[in-house]
C-alpha cells in the first residue's frame, strides 16, 4: 500500500474547484445579462483559458502519477486492482445517476430512454455509441481506457519498465503532430483528442518515474513535456479552428489548458509535500464526488436562488454553489462512496510473501 501524499490531494482539490468555477461562470455569461463584463467574462473562461479543460486534465496527470503503481502486491494483482477500481468509481457515480435523474424529473419532468439510462449504468456508454446523460461524464470513459491500457501493460510486464511511458508519450506525439497536418477529418481529430488525454496520464506516470521512483532523468520529462505541449496546441487549433464552440471551447484556451496543467503538476511534483495545503487537500479527498454531484448543485441554486446582478451578486452565486457542493460532496463521500471503498478492500486477495534471498545469493543486486 503506497502512502497517501498531500501534495496530490491538493492538486486534486486545485482541479476540481478549477472545473467548478468554469461550470458557474458559464451559467453566468450564458443566461445572465453581463453588461459591459460581458467579454471580460467571456475572454477568462473561453478565449484565454478553458479551466473546466484545465482541470480535467489535472486529474489525468494525476490519474498517470497514481493508477500505475496501485496495483497491489497481492497474489491476484490484477483482480484485485479491478475490484479496489470498481468500488472507487462506481457506487459514486451511480449516486450521481441518481440524484441527476431526481433533479431534471423534479425541477423539468424530464426523463430519459430506458436504454440510455441502462448503458449510463454500466459506464460504458461511449463504447457502444450512446450518449452520455450529462456531457460531464465524458471524462470516465478515458479513465477506464487508462486502466484497461494500465492492466494490459502489467499483464505483459512492461507498465513499469523504464521506457515504457516515455515511448507511448512520444509516439502519440508525433502521431498527434504529424496526423492533423495530413488529414481535416473530424473523426481522426476526435480519436487523436483520446489519444492526448490519454498521453498526459502516461506523462504522468513519466514524472513519478522521475521524482519518486528515479527510473528516469529530468531530461526525459523535458522531452516527453515539450512533445506532449506541441501535441496539445497542434490538435487544439486543428479541432476547434480558432473559433468559438459551444461551453466556451477556443483553440487557444483549449491548447492553454493542457500545457499549463503540465507545468502545475510538474513544479508540485519537483517540491512534493512542501505542496501540501490542507484545506485544499480536503477538498481532494472529497474530488471525485464534487465533479459528480456540483452540476447538479448548479441547477438547483440557479433555479432557487437565481444570479445576483454584478460583480457582488456573482461572486455570491459562485460562493453559494462552492459551499454546497462541498457540503453534499462530503456527505456523497462519507455515506456511499467512503464506505463502498472500504467495503471492496474486503475481497482483495492475501499479500504475496516476499521473497528472502539466500547470503549467498545477497550480494548480486537482484531486484525484489
Amino acid at each position: 500500500m503506497h502512502k497517501r501524499l498531500a501534495f496530490i490531494d491538493t492538486l486534486r482539490g486545485i482541479a476540481v474547484l478549477a472545473v467548478l468555477l468554469q461550470h458557474a461562470l458559464e451559467v453566468i455569461v450564458q443566461h445572465h445579462p453581463t453588461g459591459d463584463y460581458y467579454w471580460v467574462f467571456h475572454d477568462a473562461i473561453g478565449y484565454y483559458m478553458n479551466f473546466g479543460r484545465f482541470g480535467v486534465v489535472l486529474f489525468f496527470f494525476v490519474s498517470g502519477f497514481v493508477i500505475p503503481f496501485s496495483f497491489p502486491n497481492s497474489a491476484a494483482p490484477v483482480r484485485d486492482f479491478t475490484v479496489s477500481r470498481f468500488f472507487r468509481l462506481y457506487p459514486a457515480y451511480w449516486t450521481s445517476i441518481l440524484i441527476g435523474l431526481v433533479t431534471l424529473l423534479a425541477l423539468d419532468g424530464k426523463a430519459y430512454p430506458l436504454p440510455q439510462f441502462l448503458a449510463n449504468v454500466t459506464m460504458l456508454q461511449t463504447f457502444v455509441n450512446v450518449p452520455n446523460l450529462w456531457i460531464f461524464y465524458w471524462t470516465l470513459a478515458i479513465e477506464l481506457l487508462f486502466y484497461v491500457g494500465c492492466t494490459i501493460l502489467f499483464a505483459m510486464g512492461l507498465l513499469n519498465r523504464s521506457y515504457t511511458a516515455v515511448s507511448i508519450v512520444v509516439a502519440a506525439a508525433l502521431i498527434g503532430i504529424i496526423l492533423p497536418m495530413m488529414t481535416d477529418n473530424r473523426t481522426i481529430s476526435s480519436l487523436l483528442e483520446v489519444g492526448l488525454n490519454l498521453s498526459a496520464m502516461f506523462l504522468g506516470k513519466v514524472i513519478r518515474d522521475t521524482v519518486i521512483e528515479r527510473r528516469l532523468r529530468w531530461r526525459h520529462v523535458g522531452a516527453c513535456t515539450l512533445l506532449y505541449a506541441i501535441f496539445a496546441v497542434t490538435l487544439a487549433e486543428k479541432r476547434f479552428g480558432g473559433v468559438y464552440h459551444e461551453n466556451f471551447f477556443y483553440s487557444y484556451s483549449i491548447g492553454a489548458a493542457y500545457v499549463c496543467a503540465a507545468l502545475v503538476f510538474i513544479v508540485f511534483a519537483v517540491f512534493g509535500e512542501r505542496m501540501a495545503w490542507r484545506s485544499m487537500a480536503f477538498v481532494g479527498v472529497i474530488s471525485y464526488s464534487v465533479y459528480l454531484m456540483s452540476p447538479f448543485v448548479i441547477v438547483w441554486i440557479h433555479r432557487f436562488l437565481g444570479v445576483g446582478d454584478g460583480p457582488l451578486g456573482w461572486s455570491l452565486f459562485v460562493a453559494a454553489i462552492v459551499a454546497l457542493s462541498l457540503i453534499v460532496s462530503w456527505l456523497t463521500y462519507t455515506f456511499a462512496e467512503k464506505p463502498c471503498i472500504a467495503f471492496g478492500l474486503r475481497f482483495r486477495s492475501e499479500r504475496r510473501p516476499r521473497v528472502i534471498l539466500e547470503p549467498a545469493l545477497s550480494g548480486q543486486g537482484a531486484a525484489e
